[in-house]
């Protein structure tokens, strides 16, 4: 690789070797609709079959259709490939492909380069008709030159026109060609990745593309030096190749729920669309509600009629569902309800992560509303944990929430192909006589728990209401029934975390600093962890899956430690900010749930900059915090 960082045009192909590398990052960034994030989808598809670790973020501009040839306007992807497993999307990129020369200050203003960044730009703008776009391109090229970047200027748009006769429905899948050539990637997984992307598509189009794809492979044969190799991780497991989305849709119909009831809502959309594509076939459906009430409505009335649905949205859908959650509880009807969380609040940061819906799912309901709220951590546990989610809600009569974010759901990575089985999927709807005299809400003095009747069994005709009610579901003002009926459906969450264990410390099981997460920061915070301790840190990593209830002896984990800091992708003050005092700080959602339920001091450490938390960003905190 050249480190040099003056602006050059393409060199001619030399006997250059190629390097190893133990991973990479490369962007693709473009105007909004060029197709830069199916480049990349496809690209990290390809090196997930060949056998390399991978995790993408898509890049995504905030408005719909944005004016081109702006920072606004930046749309694309982040793809991070290696050797090893990778768990998150890295820190700045190695390697920067932009279609114009305004879309890579985006992702500048966001310290995502650094010196050193390779950036292979369309030129195309540096001979463009308009003098003002000529002299932008002029001074940028001057501009990521001081900034340290080692600039190719690459003729996309003339390539791509020998072709096509519109090179903006061609240069994806150029740029996948070059792509596969830089990082020796084998044309017949891109191929077969092409026709897969483009299988709706008339023959004519597929054709098309696989010709640019062949172009841009061959023109960075003869024109480029950059050449990496990548090794594949030795496994001998079958694997899959997914988001997160993907992963929820999948969970979906291995856990045997046969509707979910939703409302189109950005990032949880495309978990819908892809379940939408193959529930038929289950005997399932997707409906698409009116609105996010009539969602969760619809979702409530399926449950109670013996089959357990699920609802999906993200933020703002939760705050619209609030009042059927709280039906839900008091009726004791089961329901999954997965929450594709983003930045807030109101319609906040739609196309950005955030976590910041933990608290308004555990108290955004009047009155006491317990629920269990999971986490899944990897795109693999959000296929699994949504049939572990309805099993859960049937046994316990409760809403489950499954709480993911931006990060997770559009996220690619492998993981092992899982073995489906049986006992997985939903049982049939029970049907037989109802026990007599047994009451629909007979709660276990014990447990909480109650056996629950079936619209259609003998016998088993009940009243389901949202008001406060006796055992046998008629309703009652009673203070002494009221208190019971809270203390019963408080007491399930209590039996359930009874069947949980206390989770595993990443590390050593004592030492100077604890740094506790959950979600979708896990593999960035278990990453700077590993970098921190081979420096000599004693620090260790503690991962939470449950979050309502928590998972047991915490208070015990905790006290083996000196600190403890909560990181997380929500908004807490800065301790040294104006006004803010020991007495008035606001801590991160995880900390603030945490320190009420344990009396443990412990900090936090967060942002909103509605991207994935850097395992460089974590490690210098660690290293703040134990002043190495």
């Amino acid at each position: 690789m050249e480190n040099d960082s003056h602006v050059k045009t393409a060199p001619q192909q030399g006997t250059v070797k190629r390097k190893q590398l133990r991973q990479h990052i490369v962007e693709i960034i473009s105007d909004s609709g060029e197709g830069a994030q199916k480049a990349g989808q496809s690209f990290g598809a390809v090196c997930a079959k060949m056998g390399n670790g991978v995790w993408t973020v898509e890049i995504i501009p905030a408005d719909i259709q944005p004016p081109p040839r702006t920072k606004e306007s930046a749309s694309g992807i982040r793809i991070r490939i290696g050797s090893e497993r990778i768990t998150n999307a890295g820190d700045e990129a190695d390697l920067v492909v932009a279609f114009n020369e305004i879309a890579p200050y985006s992702r500048i203003d966001q310290d995502a380069f650094k010196p050193g960044t390779i950036m292979l730009i369309e030129d195309y703008w540096a001979g463009h008709d308009s003098s003002e776009i000529r002299e932008n391109y002029a001074r940028a090229m001057e501009d990521f030159e001081k900034r340290g970047y080692v600039v190719h200027q690459i003729p996309m748009e003339k390539e791509c026109l020998k072709l096509v006769p519109d090179a903006k429905k061609g240069k994806n899948m150029w740029v996948l060609g070059m792509l596969c050539f830089i990082y020796n990637r084998d044309l017949r997984f891109a191929q077969a990745q092409v026709k897969q992307a483009f299988r709706k598509k008339s023959r004519a189009v597929v054709d098309v593309n696989l010709q640019l794809l062949q172009a841009g492979y061959e023109w960075a044969v003869e024109n480029l030096d950059l050449r990496y190799d990548i090794p594949s991780i030795e496994t001998q497991q079958e694997l899959v190749v997914m988001n997160g989305n993907e992963a929820l849709g999948f969970g979906v119909l291995a856990a045997g729920i046969e509707v979910c009831s939703m409302y189109p809502i950005t990032p949880a959309t495309s978990a819908s669309h892809h379940l939408a594509e193959t529930i038929e076939k289950a005997g399932g459906l997707v409906h698409q509600a009116e609105d996010e009430i009539a969602a969760i409505g619809f979702a409530v009335g399926s449950s109670y009629a013996g089959k357990t649905a699920v609802t999906i949205t993200s933020g703002p859908g939760i705050a619209l569902k609030t009042e059927f959650i709280g039906l839900a509880v008091m009726a004791e009807v089961p329901l999954v309800i997965i929450n594709v969380q983003r930045g807030g609040p109101s319609t906040g940061l739609p196309t950005k992560v955030e976590q910041g819906d933990l608290l308004a799912l555990l108290y955004g309901q009047p009155g006491d509303t317990p629920k269990i709220v999971m986490a899944p951590s990897t795109i693999e546990e959000c296929f699994h944990f949504v049939v572990l989610a309805r099993q859960i809600a049937e046994a316990f009569r409760i809403p489950v929430v499954l709480l993911t974010d931006a990060n997770l759901a559009t996220g690619v990575q492998p993981f092992p192909r899982p073995e489906l089985k049986k006992e997985w999927l939903s049982p049939p709807i029970d049907q037989s006589p109802w026990t007599e005299d047994l009451q629909p809400y007979a709660w276990d003095k014990e447990t909480g728990l109650s056996k629950r009747p079936i619209p259609g069994q003998a016998g088993g005709m009940f009243t389901l209401t949202g008001l406060a009610h006796t055992e046998d579901g008629k309703v009652s003002y009673s203070p002494d029934q009221n208190q019971r009926g809270v203390a019963m459906r408080s007491r399930k969450l209590a039996t359930f975390g009874k069947t949980l264990k206390p989770p595993q410390v990443n590390g050593d099981p004592s030492g100077d600093l604890l740094v506790i997460g959950w979600g979708s920061t896990r593999g960035a915070i278990e990453e700077a962890v590993a970098s921190a301790r081979e420096e000599g840190a004693k620090v260790s990593s503690l991962h939470l899956r449950f979050v309502s209830p928590f998972e047991p002896g915490l208070k015990e984990i905790f006290s083996q430690f000196k600190q403890v800091v909560a990181v997380e992708i929500n908004y807490s003050d800065d301790p040294d900010d104006p006004m803010i005092t020991p007495e008035n700080r606001r801590y991160s959602q995880l900390a603030w749930v945490l320190r009420a339920q344990t009396l443990v001091d412990i900090d936090s450490f967060s942002n909103v900059h509605g991207q994935p938390l850097r395992p460089g960003h974590i490690f210098n905190m660690i290293k703040s915090r134990l002043q190495l």
